[in-house]
């Protein structure tokens, strides 16, 4: 087999940059002038590809980490196809210039709000869920109007082939394109001036994307991730709580940003809730990405082991297939419990009073998802009041990804910007504010110099009262 030099690659891939980058930036005046009429055909020749290619998809994924078919149509290609179909339906409301009041002392002017697009947008997404995290994302700039460059993971190679197959055939790359390539390839996209970029990953190569966007202040959307908790307080359903924590935990083998990332347990029902949590955890294995990936999660639990942390259930492993695992006593200041594990370990502490878990959570840089089980209306007043988080879900978990009406994104660490339905279509459209006066006269004339002690009396009337 013949090896290829990663300098050669990487220059075919700037060459390739070029091109693509130039035709955008030429055709992207046409594309921003599309109605909602044309926005809309574009969406539903996207949602019948991704449907079209089901199977080559199923295949993709499965060839990169042999995720199961009826998982790749639940995490991947429903969330894809909803959000075209939701856009779709929605598209012409989101583009219709908005009418906002005015204020009395701007009487007889009239002000609204257009959404117009951003231009050549950058996506860069990641391995864990490629098609939902590539096809929603693309979704809310097409909406938005943008001609778009998509720089998937190379950790999922089959699967940035299927989808870069799909694309080509139903968009000109002046419109949409994908280019693939390493981390080098998305440094050289990066030294472009985009008019968005939209990034989801970890927050370590988020600060490397917003310093690169600060050089040309290019906006930016983050969907990085963190610790997610989840409080299991003793008035919950434990039976369900049980069976929606570790669906949530162990689908796709852990490899979800939103996944629970640890929990904290009333001590009251700790013993109870261990049995019904190791009843619901299901036998099967999935497959982590890669052996670094599988290496880097073996290696927490191996730490939290050594420093005294108990396997309560699990703690199988076979190179990249890790069995799901839940264990407890877990030191607070290990490794497990300060870097967000993307893998098949459940770390459980137990609290006596839910003001010791919401002081817990208050130490930890604010999360992407905070879950609550609790059928206290007080507990989950008390809980919302006195935490941070990108979004929360309460007697459930993941499941809040799937409301469209919702925004989706982090805060802090843990994200920039929101996502989905139509707070995606504005992350990717410029909201202009446009004020206009209809008459020769406006009442702020009456304002105008010379300053006379008549017009101070009307400043002073304008301060206090319009």
């Amino acid at each position: 087999m013949v090896s290829i030099d990663p300098r050669f690659a990487v220059a075919a891939a700037s060459d390739e940059i070029e091109r693509v980058y130039a035709k955008q930036r030429e055709h992207r005046d046409a594309v921003a002038a599309t109605t909602a009429v044309g926005r809309i055909a574009k969406l539903r020749r996207l949602h019948d590809a991704i449907f079209a290619h089901r199977e080559d998809i199923y295949a993709a994924l499965w060839a990169d980490y042999e995720k199961p078919p009826s998982e790749v149509d639940l995490s991947e290609i429903y969330p894809a196809v909803s959000e075209a179909r939701h856009a779709m339906r929605h598209l012409r409301r989101w583009m219709r210039p908005r009418r906002v009041s005015t204020a009395l002392a701007l009487l007889g002017s009239r002000s609204h709000i257009v959404y117009e697009p951003k231009g050549v947008v950058l996506i860069i997404s990641p391995w864990n869920f490629p098609v939902n995290l590539t096809f929603g994302p693309l979704v809310s700039a097409i909406a938005a109007g943008n001609c778009v460059v998509i720089k998937p993971s190379e950790m999922t190679p089959h699967t940035s082939a299927c989808m870069k197959q799909i694309l080509g055939g139903i968009f000109d790359e002046s419109e949409v394109a994908v280019i693939e390539g390493d981390s080098a390839v998305a440094g050289e996209l990066l030294l472009k001036k985009w008019d968005h970029i939209f990034f989801t990953g970890s927050p370590a190569v988020g600060r490397v994307v917003m310093r690169a966007a600060a050089e040309h202040l290019t906006p930016v959307t983050l969907e990085l991730g963190g610790k997610s908790p989840v409080i299991v307080d003793r008035t919950a359903n434990l039976d369900e709580a049980a069976k929606k924590i570790a669906w949530g935990k162990f689908f796709n083998s852990g490899q979800i940003c939103i996944a629970p990332d640890y929990l904290l347990v009333d001590e009251a029902i700790r013993e109870p809730f261990i049995e019904k949590l190791r009843a619901a955890i299901a036998p099967e294995t999935g497959l982590i990405v890669n052996d670094r990936h599988a290496a880097r999660v073996k290696k927490l639990f191996d730490d939290a082991v050594a420093g005294g942390a108990e396997v309560v259930a699990g703690g199988q492993f076979n190179q990249r297939a890790l069995g799901p695992t839940l264990l407890s006593n877990v030191d607070p200041e290990s490794p497990l419990m300060q870097q967000e594990i993307f893998g098949p370990l459940l770390p459980m502490m137990t609290y006596r009073t839910i003001d010791d878990a919401l002081e817990l959570i208050a130490t930890r840089e604010k999360p992407l998802v905070l879950y609550l089980f609790s059928r206290s209306r007080n507990v989950i007043r008390k809980v919302l009041r006195r935490t941070t988080a990108g979004g929360t879900a309460i007697n459930d978990t993941l499941l809040h990804f799937f409301q469209l009406n919702l925004p989706f994104g982090g805060v802090g660490e843990s994200g920039v910007g929101k996502a989905h339905g139509q707070f995606g279509f504005e992350a990717f459209s410029n909201a202009r504010g446009v004020f206009e006066q209809p008459t020769r006269f406006s009442t702020m004339q009456l304002l105008y110099p010379p300053y006379t002690k008549f017009k101070k009396k009307l400043i002073d009337l304008t301060i206090k009262y319009f």
